[in-house]
């Protein structure tokens, strides 16, 4: 019998964990530079009208958005200015002229509901700053103090720099209140409004030779008070004259623009039920 064969050598055995290593090291690199020229492709990839959209739009998209905000910002503020003293003068003109509500009781009631804007105002602000809308507090030691001192001050005040003369701001306080207030507040955003004339007599129209008028608004009607007064035009600025005329026909007032001694604005509050 043969002797068997001897039996080969063995193949030297790899350490598994060697080649794991270096296999995941190069599966690695072969990944990372795919990512990479995938990345590269797709910019390339991009519409030249896109990409330049991004470079050139963008910053001026952005200036345009930040100006819009800007206005809007600008016109809510002023909304929240304006608001109050649109619902205490054209309010209390609105309860007078069309629900015929006595001037002072119109004036009182339309003075609450402007307090109470200016108190939801103060509470939400005091609400952001302590956390608490202190709602009463707002309405009793702030908001209705300030109505009745500013309503006080506007019903009795006008300074002889607005108006023409030392005899109108004498009869100043025979205007009817709402009236009163109104320019009072009008003289607020514009320091350079003059009042020619308030209170007149027939004897005044014929020294400015004019016919004499009888149902003329300048006299003294029903109410006890002149309903009219009249505003310097001359040497002012258009749109001054004409933010005047905006100004008192939003609160529901009327206005004229004619000559008769002087070329001047007619500012009138019809009486109750005179549309």
């Amino acid at each position: 019998m043969k002797a068997s064969d001897p039996a080969p050598p063995a193949e030297p055995v790899r350490t598994p964990a060697a080649r794991s290593s270096q296999e995941v090291a190069a599966k690695l690199d072969a990944l990372s530079t795919e990512v990479t020229e995938e990345f590269r492709a797709a910019s390339h990839a991009i519409p030249q009208p896109v990409r330049q959209g991004v470079t050139a739009e963008g910053p001026r998209s952005s200036r345009r958005w930040t100006w819009r905000t800007l206005v809007l910002f600008v016109v809510k503020i002023a909304g929240f200015v304006v608001l109050p003293f649109v619902v205490l003068i054209g309010g209390a003109v609105w309860l007078y002229r069309v629900q015929a509500i006595p001037s002072w009781l119109a004036l009182l009631i339309s003075g609450v509901l402007a307090a109470g804007l200016l108190t939801a105002y103060g509470a939400r602000i005091c609400k952001r700053l302590t956390g608490e809308a202190r709602t009463r507090f707002v309405f009793t030691r702030l908001a209705l103090p300030l109505i009745v001192f500013y309503c006080g001050y506007t019903l009795l005040y006008l300074s002889s720099v607005n108006t023409k003369t030392e005899e109108v701001r004498r009869y100043y306080t025979t205007v009817h209140p709402l009236l009163r207030v109104a320019l009072s507040t009008a003289v607020l955003f514009d320091r350079d409004i003059v009042v020619t004339d308030t209170r007149r007599e027939l004897d005044d129209y014929a020294r400015m030779g004019l016919p004499p008028l009888d149902n003329s608004l300048h006299f003294p009607q029903s109410s006890g008070y002149v309903h009219a007064v009249d505003l310097r035009t001359i040497g002012r600025a258009r749109w001054r004259n004409q933010a005047m005329v905006v100004y008192f026909r939003l609160l529901g007032f009327r206005t004229l623009r004619h000559v008769g001694s002087a070329d001047h604005l007619h500012v009138s509050l019809a009486p109750p039920g005179n549309r």
